[in-house]
């Protein structure tokens, strides 16, 4: 939050942002419309946004879901300031805020989606416009209808060669590419973080992928879906082997750990795998990769341009790794996360109905930016916050001052280029709030409040000081609650894993389990696992709060989690090749002490549960795994303090 994301600069999304806004508000303005034109204004900068790279299916998705989120929010409070009266507001926000933190822990998208009806709600009953309910709402839909159309039509130029498939193609062959990395890093300080980037880089493309079999617009391209479905799971085949080569933690030679990259040649030529490593199977992991880049060099012959397809033939691996492992609204964390938005929004919402009788919508829209857990460090998000806007109110007084007022060209001159530096201002916070910052005081000078933005200083400071008073509560404000249960969810889902694929045998000698529902649930472990780290992350810059309370060594638990994850995937690939499996005994054990550690994360070990016991003694994998729980327990146990090794890695 406190220094800026490096990226390319996206030049199309602001050729998008310049034309999204501002000639909306052009037009409204020239119809002698200037609230419609406002609030269609106001829906194609919020979609602007959310506008973010990626497939255009994933545009849709990203920008198309908030965007209805918003009218539906903007229709309720718009109903609300006409039925009841002004102070109802106070309740109304409490009941949406709470809502809009407790779908915030479903994912990026859904938290998108639930601050943009928490401030659509806000500004519906906070911001006196002509008209109905239903109209404004369809103004506002109709804005970010028009952002999702620009973002299907101006895209960024396609490479020769390129199809309609382009964007998930590359995602598929940003898998390969980063696998080579992670190869290219065992057994080295970087691994772990390369670990992290190649499980990153399969949750984009099984988004991509997934996006593709459910949106049939645009267009599907028939057979080089599927070949390009049959590539990726075979990425995630190989993807599988390299965790327990990491888990292994022995270097690789140079020629396997560049082999995917020709891989991902393949994928963004549609060609074939071509010459790969050659096997050297001297121990059960590298049998278990040997044996995927195989798999992978079959399917990627098969599935070459011009080759006849064969769907159902060999052993596929479906994509698609979602498995309903979600957190839902109604856990510990989201009746935590509800609370706080709820709390911090309603109060500020009090505070402004006392201090004006109409425009009073900034200060709980500002709480809302603020006070969303998922979005980083509360701290750093009120000194930057309280900074852009500084900036923006500075950067609009100057424009009038210099310009002796402002007139309808030059407001939609300044929306026009501050909706050009929206995509740009992503990469901090205080820039994106200055950019915000002018657009919505060009919005609201269109509608008629030419006095704002000297007010806006005072009410995002007392939103500021709320939030940060409000949100540091001891009831609200647990890290027990958001870390301990996001840690809690990456057990189960790996209790479920190894429950999964240490069935009973057929009687041939194998696995009787399915390769779809095995990755879907080894995907959701690892999804879990990164909203975790990211949760202990956030928790481990933020203010100690004046309330006190225990703070766990959230960075220590990360590092065993994921030893834990790795372990459990290693003993599945060493049992499928050939390493003798773990008796019913010993698998039950090892589950249960994932289950009731969870329970006891879950709560954050307010009721005593007894500490993992020894792990299996004919089971590398499963003995690591049970190590590093009990490592987990030691450092989040309510009256530990002792540093632990649990993070070392180290095995017996």
């Amino acid at each position: 939050m406190t220094r800026p994301r490096r990226a390319p600069v996206p030049r199309t999304a602001m050729v998008r942002g310049a034309l999204g806004a501002g000639p909306l508000l052009a037009a409204g303005v020239a119809l002698g419309q200037p609230g419609p034109g406002v609030l269609a204004a106001l829906g194609a900068m919020l979609a602007g946004v959310n506008d973010r790279p990626g497939t255009r299916r994933k545009g849709l998705v990203h920008i198309g879901l908030p965007a209805v989120a918003g009218a539906l929010g903007l229709l309720a409070g718009a109903l609300v300031a006409e039925a009841a009266g002004r102070w109802a507001a106070v309740p109304v926000l409490f009941l949406v805020g709470w809502v809009s933190g407790a779908l915030s822990t479903r994912g990026a998208v859904w938290s998108a989606a639930a601050l943009q009806m928490l401030v659509t709600t806000t500004i519906g009953m906070g911001m006196p416009l002509a008209g109905p309910a239903w109209l404004k709402a369809l103004c506002f839909l109709s804005g970010a209808g028009w952002l999702v159309l620009l973002r299907l039509l101006l895209r960024a130029p396609r490479s020769p060669g390129a199809t309609r498939s382009s964007g998930e193609r590359e995602a598929v062959a940003a898998v390969f590419d980063a696998l080579a990395d992670a190869l290219g890093a065992l057994g080295g300080p970087g691994a772990p973080a390369a670990r992290r980037r190649l499980i990153g880089a399969q949750q984009q493309a099984d988004e991509a992928l997934r996006l593709m079999r459910l949106l049939p617009w645009p267009r599907r391209s028939g057979g080089a879906d599927h070949a390009l479905a049959a590539r990726f799971g075979s990425g995630l085949a190989l993807c599988e082997a390299s965790i327990a080569l990491l888990w292994e933690g022995r270097p690789v030679p140079d020629a396997v750990a560049e082999g995917p990259r020709g891989l991902a040649a393949a994928v963004r030529s549609g060609g074939p795998a071509g010459t790969l490593p050659s096997a050297r199977p001297d121990t059960a992991e590298r049998l278990a990769f040997d044996r995927a880049v195989l798999e992978a060099a079959v399917v990627f012959d098969r599935t070459t341009a011009g080759a006849h397809p064969a769907r159902g033939s060999g052993r596929s691996r479906a994509t698609g790794t979602h498995s309903g492992s979600r957190p839902g609204p109604f856990t510990p964390a989201g009746r935590e996360y509800g609370l706080r938005v709820a709390l911090c929004v309603s109060v500020t919402a009090a505070v402004a109905l006392l201090l004006h009788e109409d425009h009073w919508y900034w200060l709980p829209a500002t709480a809302a930016f603020l006070v969303k857990p998922d979005m980083g460090p509360l701290f750093s998000r009120v000194v930057n916050r309280f900074a852009g806007t500084v900036a923006g109110v500075l950067a609009f007084v100057a424009l009038m001052a210099a310009l002796g007022g402002l007139g309808a060209p030059v407001v939609v001159a300044a929306v026009v280029v501050a909706g050009a530096l929206v995509p740009l201002s992503l990469r901090h916070f205080a820039f994106q709030t200055a950019v915000i910052t002018v657009l919505v005081l060009s919005f609201v000078h269109t509608a008629g409040d030419t006095e704002a933005a000297a007010s806006r200083l005072l009410e995002t400071f007392l939103a500021c000081v709320i939030v940060l008073l409000v949100g540091h509560l001891p009831l609200v404000a647990d890290p027990r609650v958001r870390v301990g249960h996001r840690f809690a969810v990456t057990l189960r889902c790996t209790e479920r894993y190894l429950r999964h694929v240490l069935d009973a045998p057929d009687p041939a000698g194998g696995r009787q389990r399915d390769d779809a529902r095995g990755l879907a649930l080894r995907g959701a472990v690892y999804r879990a696992l990164a909203e975790a780290r990211a949760a202990a992350e956030t928790v481990a810059v933020e203010l100690p709060g004046p309330f006190g309370g225990r703070h766990h060594d959230w960075s220590a638990v990360t590092v065993a989690a994921e030893l834990v994850v790795d372990a459990a995937t290693a003993c599945a690939l060493r049992v499928e090749n050939g390493v003798p499996r773990p008796s019913s005994g010993e698998v039950e054990r090892v589950t249960t002490a994932l289950s009731v550690l969870a329970d006891a994360l879950e709560d954050g070990h307010r009721t005593a549960r007894p500490a993992p016991g020894p792990g299996p003694r004919d089971c590398r994998s499963l003995r690591d795994v049970m190590t590093q729980l009990h490592g987990i327990h030691r450092l989040t146990a309510v009256g530990s303090a002792e540093p632990s090794t649990a993070g070392s890695g180290a095995r017996p």
